[in-house]
């Protein structure tokens, strides 16, 4: 049985000089982690922007980003995706291959590949997005290291552990010498550096990360929103895996209850939550009190993600390893 990680990235949104400073509002609320509250402000933005500028616009390409950021963020990526690929056609034929915003834009929607599962189609952008920003921005620059940050944790998703510690490296000393140890980004590339020690059975080096990388989230970003909910999580499967339940146990709850206020209840991070739950009662053998959480976890991804989603298998084959665990047991007695 597997639990499933929370490996981060940030998505680039930015706020345009808009003559009421809707965008900025939506990018405040955004970087709050309060996603529906900024997806009205974001569709109107959109509106506002097509109807002064047109509809192929840098502006309106701002506004397309953004809105399907959050949509992204919600877990609704079927509407992401095409607001994603209309802010990348624009920027490509407006500003250009080599602008920072097209870079943006590109990193956005790998992210949502990876997501999507399509890990050969994100592997392919995240690299265009890499090139893009190193010639544009610099190889030290934050934007060019949140793309390499990216490309590790797509690998670490895939298990290429080997290739991703490096890159979670160089992304961590980036941020570290440019950001400070403080920054939200910082704290991300200390969970996703975590998350691969962690798979290496460091458990060690990625306990002093983890707990490095949570209190620079609640610092920056408080302790209720996503990014330190995911960190919570992590820290938590990592206790799961040294035996330490009582202390996984607490903090997975205080995970699973932010997740589903800031992301709701049928987000596939609320669901990624109760598949760790669940894996952790398994591995004390409470098993009537792991299976209805395997099952409304394998509901929600199947719905939201398809049921062929790499994350969707992991939690239905979780869920048959448990059945018949418990129907072996039973047998034995």
């Amino acid at each position: 049985m597997r639990y499933v990680a929370w490996m981060m990235i940030v998505l680039a949104v930015s706020a345009e000089a808009f003559p009421d400073n809707l965008n900025q509002q939506v990018v405040r609320l955004m970087n709050e982690g309060k996603f529906q509250e900024a997806e009205p402000l974001a569709r109107r933005s959109l509106d506002e922007s097509s109807q002064q500028h047109g509809p192929d616009h840098a502006s309106t390409a701002t506004s397309l980003n953004n809105l399907a950021a959050i949509y992204h963020e919600l877990g609704q990526y079927a509407i992401a995706e095409p607001l994603y690929s209309r802010a990348l056609d624009i920027r490509e034929r407006v500003v250009g291959l080599d602008d920072p915003s097209t870079g943006n834009t590109l990193n956005n929607l790998a992210a949502l590949y990876s997501d999507q599962g399509e890990y050969t189609r994100a592997e392919q952008l995240y690299k265009k997005a890499i090139a893009t920003r190193e010639k544009a921005l610099g190889p030290k620059h934050p934007a060019t290291a949140a793309s390499i940050s990216s490309l590790a944790v797509l690998y670490s998703q895939q298990g290429k552990y080997a290739e991703a510690e490096p890159l979670c490296v160089k992304a961590l000393d980036t941020r570290m010498k440019v950001l400070g140890p403080d920054h939200r980004d910082t704290a991300n590339s200390l969970n996703n550096l975590a998350e691969v020690y962690l798979h290496q059975r460091k458990y060690g080096r990625a306990e002093q990360l983890f707990k490095q990388g949570l209190e620079a989230h609640e610092k920056a970003l408080g302790p209720d929103h996503p990014a330190t909910a995911g960190n919570l999580a992590n820290l938590a499967a990592l206790y799961v895996e040294q035996g330490k339940y009582g202390e996984a146990e607490t903090l997975y709850k205080r995970a699973l209850s932010v997740h589903e206020k800031t992301l709701g209840p049928d987000h596939p991070a609320t669901a990624g939550n109760l598949n760790n739950i669940a894996e952790m009662y398994c591995k004390q053998g409470k098993y009537d009190a792991a299976e209805p959480l395997y099952k409304r976890a394998l509901e929600i991804h199947e719905r939201v993600l398809g049921p062929d989603h790499p994350h969707t298998v992991v939690i239905r084959d979780n869920l048959q390893a448990m059945r018949e665990e418990r129907d072996a047991k039973s047998k034995a007695k």
